[in-house]
């Protein structure tokens, strides 16, 4: 059985913090490769060794394959983890990371592959049981294909592009008339996003909620849920907030779906974290991707399970079982995370710039990921995520009690950040009672000017 003694992370931000430190609890050294904006993040600094793998374009530095592997040769890593975003969902580089006999931090290479195919990934989810959207078998040809498939499932219906997510490629189409237009248009989008014009299509759900279990594999027919988080707090199709459990799934449904998709991805043979994507309407759950990489919003889970879940991952890379059976799991209390971006609260607007002030929230069951200090500057190029704020409470009121205190302490000059957007929808009474749908954020938005 391989033992990880050195762990290149191929990534940047909190996120690339939040693995060195799992490295470092569990006695595993640390490669940080960085671009050269990058050169004073706090991973760099903390990281056992860090190379600098290009300029600050991330496809001169955080996606180029060849500099990563020659980083990890050079540092003589054992093994790499993608963390999320970049390439940890880019089945060539696990494939490419494997063949040079080191140890890939995630799932095996043919599993990113077919679930990254939005069309591949919905067929095999309804082949290993899983609830679907009605839709579309896989791609779809022409317009007059479209046509008369949305005439039977009723209008109504989404195109999507079958590459990529954020929103782009996708189009509602109310009417037949509309279909010809706006098909066109995904596709256009979806080729100039992604590479690839393939669009499919669902049935368009009205005012659904997104309901997401996270699973772990190991790769051997073993497979567990951690129950399911509720992230329907999303803009243009960007989460903001995120909280487990969800204020409106039943103990019965948490149990009912977590065993099908534990069952499902011990079917498949999976290794690793994943998360399935649903989206759930009137006590009905919709399969719409799986997302086969540790998720931005981890850290919810962890708050109600106590588990590890990076920790998680590298030891089943090395070849351990599962450390808890189904019937193991317990979850306890509530957990929210708040994103906390370097934008204009109100526009959105990306704000870069030098943090000249920075003081985290603490206390009890106060979590900060993220790796501001004071003096450090923001870089332009990369996404605008600075810091989640992560609060736990034995209930889920308490939990909002206890966010509300810390985002009153957390203290970030220099650059506008996201947190008076976050106060602000603590005052929301809709928000307070968890009666929030993906629409509700935008909408709430658009009242606000």
């Amino acid at each position: 059985m391989p033992e990880i003694k050195k762990l290149l992370i191929a990534n940047r931000g909190e996120i690339a913090l939040r693995i060195h430190r799992a490295c470092h609890e569990m006695g595993i050294k640390t490669v940080a490769v960085h671009s050269t904006a990058d050169t004073d993040a706090m991973h760099v600094r903390l990281a056992d060794q860090a190379i600098c793998i290009g300029p600050p374009a991330a496809s001169e530095s955080y996606l180029n394959i060849a500099n990563i592997i020659s980083a990890a040769e050079i540092s003589g890593a054992d093994a790499i983890h993608p963390g999320y975003g970049f390439l940890s969902e880019n089945a060539k580089f696990a494939e490419i990371v494997e063949a040079h006999e080191l140890i890939f931090v995630g799932p095996k290479p043919e599993h990113i592959r077919i679930m990254g195919d939005k069309v591949e990934a919905k067929r095999t989810a309804g082949a290993l049981g899983l609830p679907l959207v009605p839709g579309s078998d896989g791609a779809l040809s022409d317009s007059t294909e479209a046509k008369r498939l949305a005439r039977d499932i009723g209008y109504p219906v989404l195109i999507k592009a079958a590459s990529g997510g954020g929103g782009r490629g996708m189009k509602v189409v109310q009417s037949e008339d509309q279909m010809d237009t706006l098909m066109s248009q995904a596709g256009s989008e979806a080729k100039a996003a992604f590479g690839d014009a393939t669009v499919y299509m669902e049935k368009y759900l009205g005012n659904p909620r997104h309901i997401e279990f996270q699973i772990f594999g190991d790769g051997e027919g073993n497979a567990i849920h951690l129950g399911e988080r509720d992230c329907s707090l999303q803009r243009r199709h960007q989460k903001v907030l995120e909280e487990a459990p969800s204020p409106v799934i039943t103990d019965e449904e948490r149990e009912r779906m977590g065993g099908i998709v534990a069952r499902a991805m011990a079917d498949m043979g999976y290794r690793g974290a994943g998360t399935i994507e649903f989206l759930w309407e009137n006590g009905e759950f919709f399969f719409i991707e799986m997302n086969t990489r540790l998720q931005v919003e981890h850290p919810v889970t962890e708050a109600i399970t106590g588990l590890d879940l990076v920790r998680e991952q590298i030891r089943i890379a090395e070849g351990h079982p599962l450390t808890l059976r189904q019937e193991d799991v317990t979850f306890r209390g509530h957990a929210i995370e708040c994103r906390i971006n370097a934008e204009d609260p109100r526009t959105f607007a990306p704000s870069p710039g030098l943090v000249k002030l920075y003081h985290a929230p603490g206390g009890m069951n106060v979590r900060v990921d993220s790796g501001l200090y004071a003096g450090y500057r923001v870089p332009p190029y990369y996404d605008s995520m600075i810091a989640k704020l992560i609060v736990y409470g034995t209930t889920r009121q308490g939990a909002l009690r206890r966010l509300r205190r810390a985002l009153e302490e957390f203290v970030i000059e220099g650059v506008t950040t996201t947190i008076p957007l976050h106060q602000a929808l603590l005052d929301e009474p809709e928000f307070q009672e968890g009666q929030y749908t993906i629409k509700w954020l935008e909408e709430w938005l658009a009242r606000q000017d």
